[in-house]
């Protein structure tokens, strides 16, 4: 039986292992997927350890991600802009390759969620780990224009200087973000885990179609609530779909097979999947 499991510290509260059991039902076999508490000292050895023992693939959660990044013998390109990984790929001549889903699985959610993403224009909330993941995904999507805000505005000025892309992608800081209008909010920051809002002008949210959170939780997220209090025609999502997405990315890397997300993100809606 093949072997794949989820690093991390804590690890114990993964939905990992019941999301990639879950897409091997769809494609009919059984795989063995484990998550790993990995002491904070010894995540490259454990690792190592791990594909030595037979494993074919690894996700990578908090906080071993840029970690990960240094201990892969090659990089995506979208694991390079991110500067971190997510996912670890064995590849027939024993070399670590890795990648990062995180934004492959955004896109994918949105896409599922409020349709295509053509030359719509995107504001993005954040310049940490999770942004970085998605910028490159968002701008292969096709979206007609990118605006990533941060707190700290020479992050997300820095963060957008990176990108070589025919899109326009600017960078600022909260209190710079203009009244757009933005057709697609997006927080990639940790206000929600907290029950907070990014620090951003009200006006932002008041032509936005669609506001998506990154987090996710079983009642709506602040961001969620926030957004839909000033507009009610706003559509808000969370990132469940994200997380389902971006481990089915992952799975397809490992076997060959892409997953159908829509039965498993309503199986953990439903809390049929335990």
């Amino acid at each position: 039986m093949d072997k794949y499991a989820v690093f991390g510290n804590p690890i114990k509260h993964s939905k990992s292992p019941l999301i990639h059991q879950a897409f091997a039902r769809q494609q009919g076999v059984e795989v063995d997927y484990q998550r790993i508490l990995t002491p904070l000292e010894s995540f490259e050895q454990s690792v190592t350890d791990f594909f030595a023992a037979g494993g074919k693939g690894a996700n990578v959660t908090l906080p071993f991600k840029e970690r990960a990044f240094a201990l892969a013998d090659t990089l995506t390109e979208r694991a390079q802009l991110a500067a971190a990984v997510n996912t670890l790929v064995l590849t027939p001549q024993g070399k670590l390759m890795g990648d990062n889903t995180d934004g492959i699985g955004l896109v994918s959610d949105l896409q599922r969620t409020f349709g295509q993403l053509r030359d719509r224009h995107v504001l993005l909330l954040g310049a940490g780990g999770a942004a970085k993941g998605a910028v490159l995904p968002l701008i292969e999507s096709g979206i007609g224009s990118l605006t990533i805000a941060n707190r700290t505005a020479s992050k997300a000025q820095q963060l957008a200087e990176r990108i070589d892309s025919n899109v326009a992608v600017h960078g600022c800081g909260f209190a710079q973000v203009s009244e757009g209008p933005f057709d697609i909010v997006i927080n990639s920051t940790s206000s929600s885990v907290h029950g907070q809002v990014p620090d951003i002008d009200t006006k932002v949210m008041q032509h936005c179609q669609y506001a998506y959170d990154m987090y996710y939780a079983d009642q709506p997220t602040s961001f969620m609530r926030w957004a839909g209090d000033i507009n009610s025609y706003v559509s808000c999502a969370d990132g469940l779909g994200m997380l389902v997405a971006q481990a089915a990315h992952a799975f397809a890397l490992w076997r060959g097979f892409m997953p159908d997300c829509e039965p498993v993100i309503r199986a953990l809606r439903e809390g049929q999947l335990k």
